[in-house]
Formats: structure tokens, C-alpha cells, sequence
């Protein structure tokens, strides 16, 4: 499974789920249940090197004024949602984790933000094929902090400055 694949899989499941982060990670499983193990292992390989990339602190702040507060378990399942937003979302994002303001459409605080669910699709799915637990994918580890320059999240006045855009689309 190349890119293009993984995230036209990603694209499809959101736009049948209406954006339900849950319902998509159902749809996820059920499109790759018919595919072999191995294209389920790749599209895992995808998800999750595409999750250490989004392990930067400029990201966690842009979650946290998103969010309204970030613990390190939001800021995991917040990355799984972002990569279920889709190519174009995600890339934005991590180009500058401010111009979300613009990239998302409606946000529902109830179901956004939240897509613990899509972590566990590839696993899922290979399980429901193989009947055993997916391998290692051979990844490079999970970095050990997040890239970047910390932030203190708890100083309203600098995420504001930092996070113009969001600030006033969710906060102000």
C-alpha cells in the first residue's frame, strides 16, 4: 500500500462516517479487512509513522487552545484524529499547527479532537484476518519527547500570541 492508498482509505472511511472519529475507525477496519495482512501492516506503518510525526510541541499547543487543555493521552488521541482529517489537514497542520483555524470545518467538542479509535483500525483488522496479534513494523521508535521547543501551555497570553487564528476561532 503506497501513500496515495493510505490516505485516499483514510479520506473515504471519514467522509462515510460524516466525521464520527469513531464510526470512521469502524470503516477503516471493515476497508481493510478485505485487503491481505500485509496491506493491513502497511497502512499501519503509514498511520504510525505519520503519528511520531505529529509528536512536536508547537502541535500540542495548537491541540491544547483546539482542546481547551492537552493531558499527553488528548494530545496521542488528538493525533490519531488529526490524521483522520486527511492529507491536506494533516500536512497543513504540521506545516503551521495555527492555520487549523482555518483547515477544520465545523468542530464538535463532543465527538473532535478524539481519535483514539483510529489508532487501533490496522490492529484490528489484522487481528479479525490472522486471528493473532499484528508484528512489529520494524518503525523507528517513538521519539521520547515531542520535536521542538517546549511551551508552557498554562500561560493563556503566549498561546494567544502563538496561536493567533485558533485563539480566536475557539477560545475567544
Amino acid at each position: 500500500m503506497d501513500e496515495t492508498e493510505f490516505w485516499e482509505l483514510v479520506d473515504t472511511a471519514r467522509e462515510e462516517a460524516g466525521g464520527d472519529p469513531e464510526e470512521q475507525a469502524d470503516l477503516l477496519v471493515e476497508q481493510l479487512v478485505r485487503r491481505d495482512p500485509e496491506a493491513v501492516l502497511d497502512f499501519a506503518r503509514h498511520f504510525e509513522s505519520r503519528y511520531h510525526r505529529a509528536y512536536r510541541w508547537d502541535l500540542w499547543g495548537a491541540a491544547w487552545v483546539l482542546l481547551d487543555g492537552a493531558s499527553d493521552d488528548a494530545f496521542d488521541f488528538f493525533r490519531c484524529w488529526l490524521i483522520g482529517q486527511g492529507r491536506e489537514v494533516f500536512e497543513g497542520a504540521l506545516h503551521d499547527p495555527d492555520a487549523l483555524a482555518g483547515l477544520l470545518g465545523e468542530f464538535d467538542e463532543e465527538i473532535d479532537g478524539d481519535g483514539e479509535d483510529l489508532g487501533y483500525a490496522a490492529d484490528e483488522a489484522y487481528e479479525r484476518l490472522t486471528g493473532t496479534v499484528a508484528p512489529d513494523l520494524d518503525l523507528p521508535p517513538a521519539p521520547a519527547e515531542p520535536e521542538g521547543t517546549p511551551l508552557d501551555f498554562e500561560q493563556e497570553s503566549l498561546l494567544a500570541a502563538r496561536y493567533p487564528r485558533l485563539w480566536e476561532r475557539f477560545r475567544g
